[in-house]
C-alpha cells in the first residue's frame, strides 16, 4: 500500500496539485486584502463613506452599533460581509478564467499554426 501511495505522489499530478492549493491559498489571502483594504474603501469613498463591513441587519430586532455587537447580541443578516465575499469570488474567478484561457491557447494546435 505504501508503494501504491509512493508511486501516486511521484506521478506528477499529485504534486501539481499540492502546489496548485499552495499559490490558491496565497493568492486567495492577496485577493482578500485587495477587496477589503483597496477596492471596497474606493467604493466605500464613492458611495457616501459606507462601511461595508458593518452593514447588517440584526434579525432580533436590537439596534447595535457594529457587526460584532451585533452578532453578540443573536441572528444577524451581515449583508457587508456578503457583498465583500462576492466581489473577492468574482475576482479569484476571473483570474482563474483568465489563467485557464491562457493554458488552453498555448495547448491549443491551432495556436501553434
Amino acid at each position: 500500500m505504501f508503494k501504491e501511495f509512493k508511486a501516486f505522489v511521484n506521478q506528477g499530478n499529485a504534486m501539481d496539485l499540492a502546489v496548485g492549493v499552495l499559490i490558491g491559498a496565497a493568492f486567495g489571502k492577496i485577493v482578500t486584502s485587495l477587496v477589503n483594504d483597496v477596492i471596497m474603501p474606493v467604493l466605500s469613498l464613492l458611495l457616501g463613506r459606507v462601511d461595508f463591513n458593518n452593514r447588517f441587519v440584526a434579525l432580533n430586532g436590537q439596534a447595535a452599533d457594529t457587526l460584532a455587537k451585533a452578532k453578540e447580541g443573536g441572528a444577524v443578516l451581515a449583508y457587508g460581509s456578503f457583498m465583500n465575499n462576492v466581489v473577492e469570488f468574482l475576482i479569484v474567478a476571473f483570474s482563474i478564467f483568465l489563467v485557464v484561457r491562457q493554458i488552453n491557447k498555448w495547448r491549443s494546435p491551432a495556436a501553434k499554426a
